[in-house]
This record gives C-alpha cells, structure tokens and sequence, in this order.
C-alpha cells in the first residue's frame, strides 16, 4: 500500500467519479442478492402447488425490475470507473513526459530509452489496472460477500452456511502469500520486458551498422537470448496463477460439495424447504464470484505495486539543471560571451574535461572551436547551452551568469545545430520550422537557401512537405546537417552554434554556406566546432583546445607565425590533401 500513497494524488481528483461508480456497484450488488430469494420463492410455489396467476405476473415485474437495474447500473459503475482510471494513466503519462523533459542530459546518459518506454506502456497500463478492476474487484468481492453470507444465514440456515464458508477462508490466507510472490515475479518480468524493448530499440536504430559489419545472425542470436529471458519471466508469472486458479476452484468445489450433502440432508428433514435450498445453492455459486476477484484483485494489486516503484523512480529523480528562484529575464542579448576560469568534470570522470579557460567574446564574432577529438569542443557548447551545470562565474553572456538567467530565455536566444544532426519523422518543412513561432513559407525557404538545401528539397516529389525516415534517415548525411542548418538559421538567434556542422558537405557547398552565414549573421556571435581549418580559417577569434585547456587563441594569421598546434594542424591537413590529389590524378592516369 505504501507505493500507491504515490497515486492517491491522482485518485483524489476523480473522487467523485469513484464515489458515484462505487455507489453504483453497491446498488448492482443490492439487486443481485435478490434473484435467489425470487427463485426459491418460485421452487416452493411451484413445490405447494400455490403459484397463481397474479404471482406469476409479479415475479415478472420483479424480473424486468431487477434486469434494468442491473443492466443500467453494470453500464454506469463501468463508466465511472473505468474512465477514471483512463483519465489518471493519462494524467500519469502526461506529467511522466514533462518531468522528463526537465531532466538533465547526464539522465539520458544513464538510463536506456526502452526501459523508459516499457515504464511509459507496460507499466502505466498495470497502474491502471490497479486503480481501476482491481478497485471494483475488492469493493465487489467484499460487498458481495458480506451481502450474500448474511442473507445465507437469516434467509436459510446459520450451520449451512459456517460449513459452506469455512473452506472459502482457505482463500484468505493463501492470497497473501500468493500476492508476495507475485509481485517479485512481475517486478522481474518487468525489467526483462525493459531489457527487451531497449535490444530492439538498439537494433533497429542501428540496422545499417549490423548490416554493413554482417552481424545479422550475432544480433538474432542475441535478441533470442533476450526474447528466451523474457519469455522466462512471463511463464514464473504464468506459471504461479496457472497453480492458483485451479487451487481456487477447488475449495469453491469443496463448498459446493457441502452445500449439496449438508443442504440437501436439512431439506429431506424439513429443516429448509426445497425453495431455500435451491436459492442457498445459488448464494454459494454466486460466492464464487468474490473469491476469484479476490485473487485477481491480488494479483493486479501485485502487479500495479511493482509498476508505481518504477514509474515512481522516474518522479523521484529531480532535474539537475533548473532556474533559480533569484532568476530574472535580461531585457536583451546580444551576444557577448566570457569564460572565466572554466573549470568542468563530467560526472564518473576522474580527470576534467575542460582546464581554467578563460576567453572573451564581443558581441557580432564569429568564435572557432579547433582541437584534436575528445578535447571539449562539444562540451564548452553544451555549456553555454546550460545542458550541464557549472559553478557560478564561470559562463557569462552579457556580464550576466548564465545561472542567473532563465532556461528559457537562454536557450531560446541561442540556436543550436549538433553533430548528429537530429530530424524528427515529420515534413521537411515542419523540421526546418522546429524552433520558429509559425511555419512562414518565405522564412523558411530563405533559411533554406542560405542553408543551401533548397535546390535539393524543390527536386523531391513531394517538396518541402516530404516526410523524411526517423532521425531522418531518408535524407544524405549532407542533406541531414544542412537542414539542421536551416532550422538554426531560421530561429535568427543572437547566438548560433555549429558543432562540426558541415563535416559531411562538399569544400564548395561549405564556401557556400560560410559564405551565407557572413552575411545572415552580419552583427550576430557565431561560434564555429569544426576539424577542418578550411572551415573556420576566416573566423574573426579561433580557440586552439588541447587537453581541454586553451592552448592557442588568435586569428588564422596571428596562429599561423605563433608556429604552434595550429599551424602543424594546418600543415598536415594541407599535406593530406596534396597527397589526396596526387593519389586521384594517378588513379586517373591507370584507368
């Protein structure tokens, strides 16, 4: 019970839908403890002979009475109950996606995507279960219980109905115990469920990989060993209410037992007409009902508890990164950024990632990042996006920390395009219109253009509303980044990011695009992360990172007489390609 103190929030704001399905189950319970006593009324009228004409129309009424109650009611408590239970996985669901829209990249870092999306599904769906059949079938099982034994023992035969009940309060105790177990086995189903789901995910994402490296049959041997462990946990589930269902039809049968042998032996002695006995028969049979809900209600309890403990570990996980409450909106920004002995260590990093950078950035520059892999490129910009936490006056935009400024605010002031170049499986045209306010075609078909996407689009059948695969796998790797490349440009930020941005683009598209960018970007602070120095040789500001520490700042020119990292980069870059060329012009010569 104490996992579903975390539920009991939701409950309470559909209160009344409980409290009006809950009466409406009560008056349905009320109505069937009735048919018995007509039909033990019928048995002795038929059985003295007394039966008239005006009972016969009676017992009609009755019966039309009671089948529009039942009917009526059945329909409403469904209504009540199951849509509140709707509404609350709903609900649920909804606040699970927002508080994980708060949290942290180093979240996503730890917790794999099909875990979370099996808590989404799988789980939710359990939860629900609980808060709603389960909650009908304890409030039923109880009322219905307590009704029909009562009216066993005033309407028929108080020892009849000790001995009917006794093998029933077997059930009790087992159920207990049955409910323990259930709830670690489904609690480990569960996470073999997330394991499975998580292998898929990974497969499919990852298809061209396995196929260009022929791991087919290594993935299908593995998702088998997956799909054998799930199944496994399934059956310990099966398994257990494969041994309970059975258990519980026998000490229903054993109650039926008595009542034929005892309740039949009173009859034959006068004890209890044959009206009352046919009707306790009916009570014992309709006693059945309540035991199996008792059972499925454990069960579903079992499973539900297990599931609110991982939805609950997602709510009790609080964002790392949120706006403090002193926090307060510039009037507005433009652009000028300053490290101030920048210091950052990713969490489970012994060494850090970036080392006591200091550097200023006026307003309107264009800033290159350069650097041997792993060096921080990529981590600088994410923290100037505030994607992880850094202490106070390190990071400034403005003189103003960037602690000090609102998520929001901050982040919509700067436009990002990252390595991976992320497309959502949507139209070109809704991809490209991402971050801006509306879709204006001419806005973004400018973007496009600057991007020098747009001859490209214009060619496909469909044009800008062509749906493109998930993470936009129909498109070229160069199609991919210069439209990310358009979605920043639209967005029009005083800030835009591009981290290695157009590393799948030819040498004259990029001088297209650079050149673009000093012109759409006239009096706006670019910052450049690129490998190439043909790429950001003409930036007003290049940072040299090595080691995660500035090891060289200046201009193209100014680095290149310094004689350091940055020109023995140039050089090598400058040979690889001579040979590069060589290399073509003599395969040319052979063929």
């Amino acid at each position: 019970m104490q996992s579903f103190q975390f539920i009991l929030q939701y409950v309470k704001r559909h209160r009344l839908r409980y409290f009006a399905g809950i009466i409406t189950l009560f008056v349905v319970d009320f109505a069937n403890i009735f048919i018995p006593k007509l039909t033990g009324a019928i048995t002795d009228g038929l059985a003295s002979h007394t039966f008239a004409w005006t009972d016969v129309r009676s017992c009609l009424a009755a019966v039309l009475i009671l089948g529009i109650t039942l009917s009526v009611g059945r329909f409403l408590w469904r209504y009540f109950l199951f849509g509140a239970s709707r509404a609350i996985e709903k609900e649920l669901r909804n606040d699970m996606f927002a508080h994980l829209e708060k949290m942290s990249v180093e979240y996503y870092n730890e917790h794999k995507t099909g875990d979370l999306m099996t808590r989404f599904t799988s789980d939710l769906g359990a939860v629900r279960m609980a808060i709603g059949p389960a909650v009908i079938c304890v409030f039923d099982a109880s009322v219905m219980t307590v009704m029909v034994i009562f009216q066993m023992m005033y309407y028929v035969n108080v020892q009849l109905t000790l001995l009917a009940v006794l093998p029933m309060l077997l059930i009790c105790f087992g159920e207990i115990y049955y409910g323990k177990i259930m709830h670690r086995r489904f609690l480990a189903r569960q996470q073999a469920v997330s394991d499975l789901t998580d292998f898929v995910q990974e497969s499919f994402s990852g298809v061209r990989i396995i196929k260009a490296f022929v791991r087919e049959r290594a993935e299908l041997y593995a998702f088998l060993r997956q799909n054998g462990n799930a199944m496994d946990k399934n059956l310990r589930v099966a398994k257990l209410q494969a041994i309970v269902m059975p258990l519980l039809d026998v000490i229903i049968g054993l109650s039926t037992l008595v009542t034929l042998i005892y309740g039949g032996y009173l009859a034959l002695l006068g004890d209890i007409t044959l009206g009352r006995f046919v009707a306790f028969h009916q009570y014992v049979n309709m006693l059945v009902w309540p035991m199996i809900a008792c059972g499925d209600a454990i069960h579903m309890f079992s499973q539900g508890g297990a599931s609110v403990g991982r939805i609950r570990e997602v709510f009790e996980e609080q964002p790392e990164i949120f706006d403090k409450k002193e926090v307060s909106a510039p009037a507005s920004i433009d652009g000028r950024i300053t490290f101030s002995h920048l210091t950052f260590t990713h969490r489970g990093q012994n060494e850090p990632t970036l080392r006591d950078l200091n550097l200023d950035v006026p307003a309107g520059t264009t800033l290159a990042i350069i650097g041997r892999t792993g060096n921080g490129k990529s981590t600088l910009v994410n923290l100037l996006l505030h994607l992880y936490n850094t202490e106070s006056g390190m990071i400034f935009i403005d003189g103003t920390d960037i602690n000090d400024i609102p998520l929001k605010t901050l982040r919509e002031h700067i436009a990002y395009v990252p390595q991976d170049n992320f497309l959502f499986s949507d139209t070109l045209k809704s991809n490209i219109a991402f971050g801006a306010a509306d879709e204006d075609m001419d806005a973004i078909v400018q973007a496009t253009r600057a991007a020098c996407i747009h001859d490209s689009i214009v060619q496909f059948p469909d044009g800008y509303e062509t749906v493109v695969g998930e993470r936009g796998v129909t498109l070229s790797g160069g199609q991919k980044q210069r439209s990310s490349i358009a979605r920043a440009l639209l967005k029009n930020a005083p800030i835009l990011i591009l981290d290695d941005a157009l590393s799948a683009v030819d040498t004259d598209t990029e001088e297209h695009i650079l050149h673009n960018l000093k012109e759409n970007r006239a009096g706006k602070t670019t910052i450049l992360i690129a490998h190439r120095i043909s790429t950001i040789q003409h930036a007003d500001l290049i940072l040299v990172l090595e080691d995660g520490a500035a090891a060289e700042i200046g201009n193209h020119d100014s680095l290149m007489e310094a004689d350091g990292i940055y020109r023995e980069m140039f050089e090598q870059q400058q040979l690889e390609a001579a040979f590069g060329e060589a290399h073509t012009a003599e395969g040319g010569v052979l063929s």
